[in-house]
């Protein structure tokens, strides 16, 4: 067995349960345009996985050249550029010593992100087996190109490389927010892709602590002391610090910090929320990821930061968490939902969802702000002994990529070698399958799942949604973003799945999804849940939102 794309449909039982949807916002046209999003889905859903070639297409790596010759017409890419042989670093396992004609191809998809220079084509020697990488999509068909990388951000399912060979395997590299790309937060989505590299703990190569340079980086002195902290508090500066230019975000940050301002004085510099304006030399460094020193020494005279992440997943947590623990500050945090699992102890955040409101929040704040002996216990990290998450430790030791580390492989570069050196021992399977099938099992499928990336639909910042306006921005712009996204992951898969090749079909296959939503589910607003093993997918379908429930 190769690595075919296997289409494997099968029937699982199904639980459905009915509920209606709150009467309450029938009569507003908010929410409709969520679609049916494929019903049919639910009766029978496809698995798709990767197998090997056939065992009449498998062919040593030396006639490799003559197949991709013969078999894609005209196929003179390779010929045409330059593999440069690169003396790197090689693994210690690396004894690899094939010419580069010999070797799988890995090709990057998206264009603006490609981790070698100059050029566009590069070997890479891994820790175990060696590549041939390169961003020209001239090899899209070539036989040797084995997988295909994408980055998060700019995969499009209306751009996707299609036909999917079925020798072929794809990688997903997104470190990035979830709103980038919410196709990636459905099942349908993630599960295109054999390898991952996202923020997820659960992924094939994990970036979840990729914004935390080193444990030294938390354990720097306090850059403000709390002596003062609370004579600039005396002298009129607010307890507690907002910074942000992004404002029309999934997470609805906003929201909630307007709330929150009702109850604590909160100096907000940025766009969003602004009450008070920066000093002009830092005007040009008010929204930078970066830590030039002026704007880090002017932030770090606040007791607290809001540190709310633009998009809400588990696991993505951003500079804004780890600068204030850095600079000796307190984050008041929202972002990953079990953030806890990645501080130094269990006293070196707060966590706003941990209080029922944000008055409840504010109060908390203010007893902080007034009693130093309880606020300092939240910098108590900062002395070595006093750090005792394992979780953290272990993982900043281990990792093999490293932040403006030298020593150590980017995370970029790490992630290709860890899809080559599955590349090579995928193939190395098949061939020793085909070879004695008796006794080598052929290599086992390898599909990403919801726990790759996952993240849930947006929800206000502060209330209910059924409570917001039929007009809200936020209301208008990011549910319906996310269960679009589904559509097009939908989209994506069913035309993998009829085998096309022509992309620009997406919209005639979510159009075709959509008109297997029964009739009955069109009306009386019901939600339905699916379950799916031990997976959930919230289906909305409501009269009249769009035709065919679009």
């Amino acid at each position: 067995m190769g690595t075919e794309t296997v289409h494997k449909t099968r029937c699982t039982d199904l639980t459905v349960e009915l509920m209606w949807f709150s009467l309450q916002m029938a009569g507003r046209s908010r929410l409709l345009p969520f679609a049916c999003l494929g019903f049919f889905g639910v009766l029978c859903w496809v698995w798709v996985s990767f197998a090997s070639f056939p065992d009449d297409q498998v062919l040593p790596l030396e006639a490799l050249d003559a197949l991709d010759r013969g078999a894609f017409q005209p196929q003179s890419a390779l010929s045409e550029m330059e593999f440069a042989s690169v003396v790197s670093y090689r693994g210690p396992g690396n004894r690899d010593r094939r010419s580069n004609k010999e070797l799988p191809i890995l090709l990057w998809w998206s264009g603006g992100l490609f981790p070698h220079f100059p050029g566009d084509t590069e070997r890479i020697d891994c820790a175990t087996s060696s590549c041939l990488v390169t961003s020209n999509r001239k090899v899209q068909l070539y036989k040797r190109t084995t997988s295909i990388i994408f980055y998060g951000t700019d995969f499009r399912a209306y751009e996707a490389p299609l036909p999917r060979l079925r020798h072929q395997t794809w990688a997903l590299f997104h470190e990035e927010s979830p709103m980038n790309n919410y196709v990636l937060s459905h099942g349908p989505g993630i599960r295109l892709f054999n390898y991952t590299a996202t923020f997820r703990r659960e992924s094939d190569y994990p970036l979840t602590l990729q914004w935390l340079p080193s444990l030294e980086y938390l354990l720097e002195p306090v850059a403000v002391s709390l002596e003062e902290k609370n004579r600039l508090r005396r002298e009129g500066l607010a307890p507690v610090l907002y910074m942000q230019s992004h404002c029309d975000v999934p997470s609805d940050r906003d929201r909630y910090v307007k709330e929150l301002m009702k109850y604590i004085k909160i100096d907000s510099y940025g766009k969003c929320l602004n009450n008070k304006p920066l000093p002009e030399y830092l005007e040009d460094t008010a929204t930078a990821t970066g830590e030039e020193p002026k704007f880090m020494n002017f932030v770090a005279r606040y007791k607290f930061h809001l540190a709310l992440e633009n998009g809400l997943c588990p696991d993505y947590m951003t500079e804004k968490l780890w600068r204030p623990l850095h600079q000796g500050c307190v984050p008041v945090y929202r972002g990953a939902s079990a953030v806890a699992d990645w501080m130094p102890n269990d006293r070196s955040v707060i966590i706003v969802d941990d209080f029922p409101s944000p008055k409840a929040l504010a109060d908390f704040l203010i007893h902080l702000d007034e009693n130093d002996d309880e606020y300092a216990k939240y910098l108590e990290f900062k002395n070595p002994s006093r750090i005792t998450n394992t979780r953290l430790l272990e993982s900043l030791k281990t990792r093999e990529w490293g932040v403006n580390d030298m020593s150590k492989p980017n995370y970029l570069n790490g992630f290709e070698c860890y899809v080559c050196d599955q590349e090579n021992a995928r193939l190395a399977a098949e061939r020793a399958h085909k070879k004695a099938p008796k006794t080598n099992q052929p290599p086992r499928p390898k599909m990403a799942n919801n726990s790759h990336m996952g993240c849930p639909l947006p929800s206000p910042g502060y209330g209910d949604v059924k409570d917001l306006p039929s007009d809200d921005g936020w209301l208008q712009i990011w549910p319906q973003d996310y269960w679009q996204s589904l559509d097009q992951a939908e989209g994506l898969e069913s035309l993998i799945r009829h085998n096309e090749s022509d992309p620009s079909l997406l919209w005639k296959h979510i159009q075709s999804i959509a008109d297997h939503c029964p009739k009955w589910a069109h009306s009386h607003g019901m939600r339905l849940f699916i379950r799916l093993g031990q997976s959930q997918r919230l289906v909305l379908c409501t009269a009249g939102a769009l035709p065919n429930c679009v």
